[in-house]
């Protein structure tokens, strides 16, 4: 008898050059080797396609949810050169504009009637309507990931970019984005004024970091920023406005790839992912209200010099997104050294959405909602993933109210010193520290619940699903 090991059926991969949701995560585009799709985010729907056969792009920006979209050529076979971006109407199927410059394009942002274009030191912003207008241009540092975030809410103002020295971020205030064109009678949760100007002039420089930064996002509102830098270890958040760090989460310890931030739209999260191809997502809560998690040494932290590391916030819950590299390499017949190279944690993005809740009993002519993860990978993959229904209610590793208040009940009280004769409580001291981070490292992406996979679909062919 015969029990050789056969491939049943191989399993073409799916190559996905680029993939981004709009400024609302309603739809999303997908660049791949055959020309680009435009989904609607949830439910999973393949809304338009187009098909070219002399080119390939790298980016594909969608304008809200309008029929235009922004491209940049690049890849193995660029259709258009990678220093211009083609204004693109699917409506009409065919090219309206194009902004030519005199080296590669790095990044685009958007907002209803408004471009911005980061190039290696310097960021372009246009007004987009009838035509398009260049409008002012600022210097950068080099710029070389083209990062570059807008505030796409109705009247808000904020444009970030990169400073002019390595880690700094320059804040530009744009006129107010105008409100989308109603397509019904206006709802009263939309608002119909501008909020009022503040009293105070906002800053335009904030030192987010001392390395060179890897991502930069903003809220809708333009409320607040956050920052990661080229060692991948810590998410900052920042007041847009008075430029004061509002709260730092730590990613992990070892270095890592960030490639994306997401501020969930009523702002109680925001969500990290990078090329562990682990998503995080933290509690921008405060106090007792956080579910975040903390080291088990936090509480000494008010008492004792230590290192920053045990006063962290970590992720109170995560997913590891599955490689799907690993069974492509599996079908072909790669074996030994050959799979360790092909299979690689996934590269995704990830984006809120706002689904109906099974949980929760909805109100009469009021649906209950809540907001899960929907992330893309490029391989095609589509993950709809819940957070824990409990993450609010019963926070992990964080200190308890009572723990606290004995704490702030004690912090006026003088501690005893460390007996400095034979040295034992500071060595004592000491050694528990090192031990206590050896134990949080090994453990610090273990521990924490992990969001569930509602849904698992695949995007990116043009003939279906399978």
């Amino acid at each position: 008898m015969h029990l050789a090991r056969h491939s049943i059926s191989a399993t073409a991969p799916i190559e996905i050059l680029d993939a981004r949701f709009d400024a609302d995560a309603n739809i999303f585009t997908a660049s791949t080797p055959a020309g680009f799709a435009v989904y609607r985010t949830w439910p999973l729907e393949l809304l338009r396609k187009r098909e070219f056969t002399n080119g390939t792009l790298t980016t594909v920006l969608p304008m809200h949810t309008s029929s235009l979209l922004f491209l940049v050529g690049g890849g193995p076979s660029p259709l258009y050169p990678p220093n211009k971006v083609v204004v693109w109407d699917d409506v009409l199927g065919r090219e309206v504009a194009e902004l030519e410059f005199r080296e590669r394009v790095r990044g685009l942002a958007c907002r209803r009637g408004w471009l911005v274009v980061a190039l290696r030191r310097r960021a372009v912003a246009f007004e987009v309507g009838t035509a398009i207008a260049r409008v002012q241009e600022w210097d950068t540092c080099d710029n070389l990931h083209g990062l570059v975030a807008i505030a796409t809410a109705t009247h808000a103002t904020l444009l970030a970019i990169a400073g002019r020295q390595t880690g700094h971020v320059q804040l530009i205030q744009l006129p107010p984005c105008r409100a989308p064109a109603p397509k019904s009678p206006p709802s009263p949760m939309l608002p119909r004024r501008p909020p009022p100007k503040p009293t105070k002039h906002p800053v335009s420089i904030i030192a987010a970091h001392t390395t060179s930064l890897s991502t930069l996002t903003v809220l809708p509102s333009g409320r607040l920023l956050a920052t990661t830098s080229s060692r991948g270890t810590l998410v900052r958040v920042w007041d847009a406005h008075s430029g004061k760090l509002v709260r730092e989460f730590r990613r992990g310890s070892d270095k890592a790839e960030i490639y994306g931030v997401a501020f969930r739209p009523d702002e109680q999260d925001v969500c990290v992912w990078s090329d562990k191809g682990t998503v995080h997502v933290f509690s921008l809560a405060i106090g007792s209200a956080s579910s975040n998690r903390q080291s088990s040494l936090s509480p000494l932290t008010p008492f004792l010099s230590l290192p920053r590391y045990f006063g962290s916030e970590w992720s109170y819950t995560q997913y590891h997104i599955p490689s799907q590299k690993s069974h492509i390499a599996l079908s072909a017949g790669t074996t030994g050294s050959k799979l360790t190279d092909a299979v690689e944690d996934e590269h995704c993005v990830v984006a809120w959405v706002k689904v109906p809740s099974p949980t929760l009993t909805p109100a009469e002519n009021e649906p209950q909602f809540e907001y899960q993860l929907i992330a893309l990978t490029y391989s095609g993959g589509w993950y709809r993933l819940a957070l824990p229904s409990s993450a609010s209610a019963s926070p992990t590793r964080a200190p308890s109210p009572a723990v606290a208040s004995s704490s702030a009940s004690h912090s006026s009280r003088p501690m005893p010193r460390p007996r400095s004769a034979s040295g034992s409580t500071i060595v004592s001291v000491r050694s528990r520290i090192d031990k206590g981070k050896e134990k949080e490292s090994d453990r610090e992406e273990k521990v924490g619940r992990e969001c569930s996979l509602q849904e698992f679909r695949r995007f990116g062919r043009w003939d279906g699903w399978g």
